[in-house]
This record gives C-alpha cells, sequence and structure tokens, in this order.
C-alpha cells in the first residue's frame, strides 16, 4: 500500500513538478486546496496582525502579483543552477513568492509603526515595483544576449487583451447594467483574466514557437474545438457568474476582507500566468 501511495505521488507531483509536465487532475485539485487554505491563513495572519484586507493593500500587492509570473520566467532560462530551479517552478515559486510577500509586507507595517513612513503600502508597493524591474532588466540581458526580445509580441497580446477587457466591461457595465463592475478591482480582474487568454491563444495559435496548454480544463476545449481562441468564451462564461456571486459575497456583513482576498487570488491565477506567457513568448523560450 505505502509503495502504490509513494508511486502515485512520486507519478502525479513530483516527476509532474521536477519535468514541468503539463498540469494533471490531481496536481490541480491540490493546487486549489493549497489556495483556499493559503487564503484562510493568510486572513487569519492579517487579522492577527491588524493589518485590514482592502482595496489599497490589494492594489500596493500588484506588483507582487506580477512578480510571481516574471520570477517564473527567470527560471524557464534555466539560468538558475540545480538544486535551487526546484523553488522556482510551479507549485514551489507561489509559496517562495508569497513567503517574500508577506516578509516585505510585515517589514513595511514595521516601519510605519516606528514612524519612518507614513503608510506601509508606499514601500511595500516600491519593493514590488523594484523586484520586477530587475527581473526584467536580467530577462532583456538574456534575450539580447542568449535568444531574442521581440516586443512586438508584448505590444500584439496586450492589444488584444485591452480591446476584450474593455468590451466585455463594457457588455457587462451597460448591458447588463453593473454599475458595480466600475470598482477597480474587478476592472483589474477582468483584464487579468483576459489578459491570461490573449496569451495563451497567442502562443498556440499565433506564434512561431510550438507551446502546450498546462491546464487540464483548457486543454480539453482546445483539442475539442482545434483553437485556443476557446479561451475567451470560457472566461466570460466563468467570469460572469464569479462576479455576480462575488458582489453578492461582497455585501454580506463581514465579509469585505474575505471578499478582498477572493479577489486577490482571481486576479493572481489570471495575471501571473498572463505576464508569464508574454515574457516566455518575447524572448523565444
Amino acid at each position: 500500500m505505502f509503495n502504490e501511495i509513494g508511486a502515485f505521488i512520486q507519478k502525479y507531483y513530483i516527476d509532474a513538478v521536477l519535468e514541468d509536465q503539463p498540469y494533471n487532475i490531481y496536481l490541480t485539485i491540490t493546487c486549489a486546496i493549497l489556495l483556499l487554505v493559503t487564503l484562510y491563513l493568510l486572513y487569519r495572519w492579517a487579522r492577527a496582525n491588524n493589518i485590514r484586507v482592502d482595496t489599497q493593500l490589494i492594489l500596493a500587492s500588484m506588483p507582487f502579483v506580477i512578480f510571481g509570473g516574471v520570477l517564473r520566467v527567470v527560471e524557464d532560462t534555466g539560468f538558475i543552477p540545480e538544486p535551487w530551479w526546484v523553488l522556482f517552478v510551479t507549485p514551489p515559486i507561489f509559496f517562495l513568492v508569497l513567503l517574500y510577500t508577506i516578509f516585505v509586507l510585515v517589514l513595511s507595517r514595521t516601519l510605519e509603526n516606528h514612524g519612518i513612513v507614513a503608510s506601509y503600502t508606499k514601500p511595500y508597493f516600491w519593493v514590488g515595483v523594484i523586484s520586477n524591474l530587475a527581473c526584467l532588466v536580467f530577462l532583456c540581458w538574456w534575450g539580447i544576449t542568449q535568444t531574442e526580445l521581440a516586443l512586438w509580441v508584448a505590444g500584439c497580446i496586450l492589444v488584444m487583451a485591452t480591446v476584450v477587457a474593455s468590451l466585455f466591461w463594457a457588455l457587462l457595465r451597460y448591458g447588463f447594467s453593473w454599475e458595480y463592475v466600475t470598482h477597480p478591482l474587478y476592472k483589474i480582474l477582468i483584464f487579468g483574466q483576459l489578459l491570461d487568454a490573449s496569451a495563451t491563444s497567442f502562443a498556440l495559435d499565433l506564434h512561431p514557437m510550438h507551446y502546450i496548454e498546462q491546464h487540464v480544463l483548457g486543454d480539453a476545449l482546445i483539442q475539442l474545438t482545434g483553437t485556443a481562441f476557446v479561451m475567451f468564451p470560457l472566461k466570460m462564461v466563468v467570469l460572469i457568474p464569479a462576479i455576480w456571486v462575488l458582489e453578492k459575497f461582497r455585501n454580506e456583513e463581514g465579509m469585505d476582507e474575505v471578499w478582498h482576498l477572493v479577489l486577490l487570488a482571481m486576479i493572481t491565477v489570471g495575471f501571473a500566468p498572463g505576464v508569464r506567457d508574454i515574457l516566455r513568448m518575447v524572448l523565444f523560450i
């Protein structure tokens, strides 16, 4: 029995991570459960440290959301040596970036408590920005010296995402008369998810290199329809009820902080892989 369990873990978890295989159903479910548990622990930690989870904090956290995708591409270059590269693949990188984010957040809060800064969100935000810039400088150097630096790819995907996200937002705001989608976090959620869809569609159907879809549901729908552009209606079909439910949840008494955390998680699972995919295609890796 123990041998069978060990073989199962080796095949669907350890080998899947070490060989950077497409997500299998077991790893997908496990990551989803870990995400929910992490959200709960993060909520309890914030409450214990008198940190209010609000829109200001989520906006200040956006550089760290993007940082997860950027740092993942640093590993994609093959620059990180053994055995350290294992920490920079999914899902270990999720916890690595989370720990780094919490460390910066606690340090920033400490600076505020000692009167060194007026608001902890400012140093917290800027450390995230600088972290991204440091990685991007390295990736630009790598592209120039080792592979390519096709900035036109990023331009095409960003235009695609902006146009589709704007049209979809207009549908929700004026077609459905959902005034609440004017909230900045809903706008970021919509753009982030459709950025991911744009990157996937471009990677599989338009980019010169051959990429594959790593997620189970996405891959199944792409195989069924024969095009990666199916990701756009998929994202929209999921977003419409999700935003509706989120808004109902938001209006429940005492649920404001939980609403912010759930939105942060949904923003992260769109933005981070979208950013990674764009940078990989820009660098042709």
